[in-house]
């Protein structure tokens, strides 16, 4: 397939074909204000079982304008969920476009299933992505104390892509590609001030120059807080006596009696 000449036209094209059952535009193009010159149109065109092969052919084609994910209904259905082998591409979909659907409705509900996670998903998510949190910033804590700064502060860059996967899992999110966390955490809050872009942001770029223990531990307060108050004590309560490295030193008026 060579680049069509207009992109928005042969999309809306695909409408024609039989064997296509529905169109999910993703990416910048999905993302109001996201879009620049540079931007192309990443579509996910669901098809039958059967669909002719040269509609198949064109899964995987890319240009400068244009991204072709092509699947059939079965593939669409599982999608980026949970044991899946695209799991993580599963925010490609929260603020997807359904741009068509000949299925009456099928379409839009499988593309709403991927949006947010459930119950069970996010209880399991922000679990183990917590436990690596608090892993990844115990080692450069560790590693501080026993006087390696340099390893330390790796450590603590690791630690951040767990810090996001489990602070949007506890608030049955789907953490963003890090191009859309300012966009998430501006347009779709997480609640607390705490969390919000103005908050967050300058902290994580803290802790990405420096690794500086004090920064690390203060953000650790904010997220024991959190996961305690969202029913997640029992991982933080298995690190016993180690959780007292990561939690900032008790101030004079705060000591218990």
């Amino acid at each position: 397939m060579s680049e069509p000449a207009n992109p928005a036209g042969w999309i809306a094209g695909l409408r024609d074909e039989p064997a296509v059952l529905g169109l999910v535009l993703s990416g910048s193009q999905a993302h109001a204000g996201m879009p620049t010159p540079h931007s192309d149109h990443d579509l996910h065109v669901i098809t039958a079982d059967e669909a002719p092969a040269w509609l198949t052919a064109l899964d995987g084609f890319r240009s400068p304008h244009l991204d072709l994910v092509v699947m059939p209904l079965a593939a669409f259905r599982r999608r980026a969920l949970p044991g899946d082998e695209y799991g993580w591409a599963r925010y490609a979909y929260v603020h997807a476009r359904l741009l068509f659907d000949r299925l009456g409705g099928t379409i839009g509900e499988l593309l709403d299933r991927k949006r947010t996670l459930s119950p069970a998903e996010a209880r399991r998510h922000a679990d183990g992505h917590l436990d690596a949190y608090l892993n990844q910033t115990y080692r450069s804590l560790k590693s501080h104390r026993d006087g390696r700064p340099e390893l330390a502060h790796l450590d603590a860059a690791e630690s951040l892509p767990f810090l996001l996967e489990s602070l949007f899992a506890l608030h049955r999110r789907v953490r963003p590609y890090n191009k859309y966390l300012e966009w998430e955490l501006s347009r779709h809050p997480l609640g607390a001030p705490t969390w919000q872009a103005g908050t967050l942001l300058p902290r994580l770029r803290r802790i990405l120059a420096t690794g500086e223990p004090a920064a690390q531990r203060a953000l650790f307060a904010d997220v024991e807080r959190l996961a305690r108050a969202r029913g997640h004590g029992e991982i933080l309560d298995s690190w016993g006596t180690d959780l007292l490295l990561l939690r900032p030193p008790s101030r004079p008026d705060r000591e218990s009696p």
